[in-house]
């Protein structure tokens, strides 16, 4: 993955990524015996300690001592990897699995993610309920065709268990050179115990989008990410669209893990009136909300156009953005599973030439005011797909869709 600072948000469950400025104490000084914290931070290097702060520091500096006459390898632990250690515990207090701190070794991995390596197994993962779990297998790549499925618990990855493992820890263990393999053990709900399943790396080359006309004359896009490329081919495949005549649309959404944010804001534009909220980014308490519109490039003919929208838990963030815009504005009819939940922007700062913060900042709510966080979209019409279904190769959800056509409920 690519970005630019600020003006190119980054939607996918692993990381919406941009970059800002923030200050954090930069070292700590060993000599000090005082119990205040003022007079603690006096002698730290470099300090950008909060001007106002109340929290009584004795016990870090007792604990820190403790270590020092009683642990046996206290010395094997430099005074700053306790210090690395320690912003890791100050990160995690907040109880956001999506916030994390990187020291050197993790923060080096973690941009070399983001510079991105096209050599894996094609899957987007992240934490539900703080287990890593299977977002989406991208289509055409190794895990999707080696089974994995969206919503498949990982419990391990090549023997290191993934308890308390960030997802950017996860994603450096699966990826690597193509040729090798990747053993997995997964959990998938219904079965009555974890299972293995190696997967063999290759060079991932997904497909954006693909469009047909059907003979039924239903025309079908599917979106597998909001990429550099998403619009242009979005755009591209509405206007054969209007030009195949067809007055029903299916805008497939499963398994898209998300994307760039201006990519699902410029798509729903090609469906959505000018001025109309795609998206509000919600500061909280640090900030005013920040309203995203359409800029109504009036591609369709909306009035003679019929769309249903196919999700499952499978799409996340910007397909949430995309798909709840154009469901509560009445553009379209959401058709499958209940989405991911995956509504909360992150920023990437650079604490130090070597250590990263990742900052949930965020949260996205739709145009009615609802947080995508969490519990994720509910479809207005509900689709299960069971095991059964899978295996004989049904497509339940996009049955419902052609139905819906017909029936108009």
């Amino acid at each position: 993955m690519t970005m630019q600072k600020h003006t190119r948000k980054i939607l996918f469950v692993s990381g919406a990524l941009v970059f800002t400025a923030v200050v954090f104490v930069g070292g700590v000084y060993l000599g000090f015996t005082q119990r205040s914290y003022v007079s603690r931070i006096t002698g730290i290097e470099n300090s950008s300690a909060p001007a106002e702060i109340s929290a009584d520091f004795e016990p870090f500096w007792k604990v820190w001592g403790i270590i020092d006459r009683k642990y046996p390898g206290a010395d094997a632990v430099s005074a700053q990897d306790r210090v690395y250690g320690a912003i890791k515990g100050l990160v995690d207090s907040i109880g956001d699995p999506y916030s994390v701190y990187f020291p050197p070794v993790d923060s080096k991995e973690f941009q070399d993610i983001i510079a991105g390596s096209f050599e894996g197994i094609g899957m987007e993962v992240g934490l539900k309920d703080r287990v890593l779990t299977v977002i989406a297998p991208l289509k055409k790549t190794p895990a999707e065709k080696a089974g994995i499925k969206a919503g498949d618990k990982i419990l391990e990855i090549d023997g290191t268990s993934t308890d308390d493992m960030t997802v950017e820890k996860a994603v450096s263990l699966i990826r690597g050179p193509k040729g090798t393999a990747v053993k997995l053990i997964i959990y998938r709900e219904g079965d009555s115990k974890p299972h293995e399943i190696s997967v063999v790396r290759e060079v991932i080359e997904t497909p954006t989008l693909d469009e047909v006309l059907r003979p039924d004359g239903v025309y079908a896009i599917s979106l597998y990410s909001f990429n550099a490329s998403s619009d242009i081919l979005m755009q591209n495949a509405l206007q054969n669209f209007a030009a195949s005549g067809a007055t029903k649309l299916v805008l497939d959404l499963r398994g898209n893990p998300g994307g760039y944010l201006d990519s699902a804001v410029n798509i729903a534009g090609f469906f959505l009136p000018e001025g109309d909220v795609v998206v509000t980014e919600d500061f909280g308490k640090n900030g005013s909300p920040r309203a995203y519109r359409s800029k109504g490039y009036n591609l369709l003919d909306l009035k003679n156009t019929t769309i249903a929208v196919l999700v499952d838990k499978g799409s996340a963030s910007a397909s949430e953005i995309l798909a709840g815009a154009l469901s509560e504005h009445g553009v379209a009819v959401l058709i499958g599973e209940t989405t991911y939940g995956k509504g909360s922007v992150q920023e990437v700062v650079d604490v130090t030439d070597t250590t990263t913060l990742k900052l949930t900042v965020a949260k996205w709510l739709t145009p009615n005011g609802v947080s995508i966080s969490l519990k994720g979209l509910t479809p207005s019409i509900p689709v299960t797909v069971s095991a059964a279904d899978v295996t004989s190769k049904v497509d339940p959800v996009l049955n419902r869709a052609l139905e819906y056509f017909k029936t108009g409920k």
